[in-house]
């Protein structure tokens, strides 16, 4: 698991993780955790927009095709002032850029801490590790 950053939420400006790079395995799942939500914001709270890239800049990052996901980055979405320190859930990512990030974005009296994580999985080359005991043969 890699640790991609807190993001602090306030009001409608866009905060950004650090960018996971994904070199050497095919897919990876974006993990969300609140801290402490102070104010969830408007009705519609606070949501989150998963993000690819060639390269780790922010002038390169753009939105991920709903086809390269799985799950629904609408699940994301706080909206309650009570969601302190709960694990939201997490989205996976099947597509083919080499970085790969998290944007969250607050509505009106957003002001709330949370913290991304990156689970890189199916690597292209896994390491292979004998497990068990050798029997010899009779």
């Amino acid at each position: 698991m890699v640790f991609l950053g807190t993001l602090t939420l306030s009001g409608t400006t866009p905060a950004a993780s650090d960018w996971v790079d994904l070199r050497g395995f095919d897919s990876a799942t974006l993990v969300v955790k609140t801290n402490t939500v102070t104010d969830a914001g408007t009705a519609a709270g606070f949501s989150f927009e998963v993000q690819e890239g060639d390269d780790s800049t922010a002038a390169g990052a753009t939105a991920v095709a709903d086809a390269e996901l799985l799950g629904s980055e609408s699940d994301l979405t706080v909206t309650a002032d009570t969601d302190d320190d709960k694990l939201i859930g997490g989205i996976g990512y099947v597509g083919n850029k080499r970085y790969l990030r998290m944007n969250g974005v607050g509505t009106t009296g957003t002001d709330a801490g949370v913290d991304i994580y990156a689970l890189l999985e199916h690597p292209a080359r896994a390491e292979t590790t004998f497990v068990g005991t050798s029997v010899a043969a009779t």
